[in-house]
């Protein structure tokens, strides 16, 4: 495991914002594992699995096989392929599950503009599927992952908080994925209600860092942008890079979702970010320039043809405000600087 990650794994498992005890010989799920959140969380709980003695169960699940067994030779877990949509997934499950991470999505933006109704019965469909097997087996604690892409379109200066909700255009294909996010929050509080389903929603920013895989398939913007300058080519943007995203490294967010986990409000949703990583994707593009491309690149707009075809999101201001995690006891850790730097340093021990 490269250097840094594995750094950010024991700061983790050696914490104590977290009561690693209550996770003892205990069955916990976790969807989508195959991405980078869902495979971060396998790697963290089996690394605090072998650390503290705990005698847990950690089953990973994914769509991706190739992946799905890497990951379970690597941490010596059990891995369940299979699509969350179709409830008979869970009949391979025969244990009683007690927590549950849920980060199975489609978040690909091409996919949202050509794939809308993939997006959305993945998100609302699995979403279901998730609540009705935590309602069956009276799940101790359910996070749902949700997106900051459900805040919308917002005309505001001020920081967003979880009460605060913008704009979002049903014309527009590529919305399948923050309004179908949003009808999943909705699901998570009307089963909290009506069954006591245990369950805290997580709005999380843009998230990477040392762990992420130096994947070309892998087209989001900050992941783009390192591997250009590394390269040494120019940084090209497809928009003016207008638009704030906020942001937040890898081992921050998967810190917040375990504090969530454990200590969050149910039917309450709950914003992952780092305050000091909020940019505009221009910013972004001159930080990368300079911190990885060492100045000597530029970035350059060239808005394609088609460039409605490829899912951009629409321009937003959005800057979220963390103080609700914040009075769980969680505090991110790494700048924007350090995110890129901690994950291209990753990726040369991969080479």
């Amino acid at each position: 495991m490269p250097h840094f990650f594995n750094e950010d794994i024991q700061q983790i498992i050696t914490t104590d914002k977290i009561n690693w005890k209550q996770f003892a010989g205990s069955f916990i799920l976790v969807t989508g594992a195959t991405g980078l959140v869902g495979g971060s969380l396998v790697r963290v709980l089996s690394s605090a699995n072998k650390y503290h003695n705990l005698s847990m169960c950690v089953i990973a699940h994914g769509r991706d096989t190739a992946k799905g067994n890497l990951l379970k030779n690597e941490c010596g877990v059990m891995f369940i392929e299979g699509d969350i949509r179709n409830p008979l997934f869970f009949a391979d499950i025969t244990e009683r599950i007690d927590y549950i991470f849920h980060c199975a999505a489609i978040t690909k933006s091409a996919d949202m503009v050509v794939r809308p109704v993939d997006v959305m019965s993945t998100a609302v469909d699995g979403t279901r599927n998730i609540l009705e097997y935590a309602k069956k087996f009276h799940c101790k604690s359910l996070v749902n992952l949700s997106s900051m892409e459900v805040y919308g379109q917002i005309s505001t200066s001020e920081e967003v908080t979880e009460n605060d909700l913008g704009y979002l255009d049903l014309s527009n294909p590529r919305t399948s994925y923050p309004e179908s996010k949003r009808f999943c929050e909705s699901m998570c509080v009307a089963y909290y209600k009506q069954y006591n389903i245990q369950v805290k929603i997580a709005r999380l920013a843009m998230t990477f860092g040392a762990g992420t895989p130096n994947d070309e398939t892998n087209t989001r913007a900050p992941m783009q942008f390192a591997r250009k300058a590394l390269a040494g080519e120019n940084i090209v943007l497809h928009t003016q890079g207008d638009s704030v995203t906020n942001c937040c490294y890898t081992a921050d967010a998967v810190l917040g979702l375990l504090i969530l986990l454990l200590n969050g409000k149910n039917g309450e949703a709950y914003n992952i970010a780092n305050p000091a990583a909020t940019v505009t994707i221009r910013e972004m593009a001159n930080i990368v320039a300079q911190v990885i491309g060492n100045g000597k690149i530029s970035v350059v707009v060239e808005i394609p043809k088609d460039a409605a075809k490829q899912g951009y999101a629409p321009t937003v201001t959005t800057r979220l405000n963390t103080d609700k995690l914040k009075s769980l006891g969680w505090l991110p850790k790494y700048r924007l600087e350090d995110m890129y730097q901690r994950m291209v340093a990753d990726w040369a021990e991969n080479e």
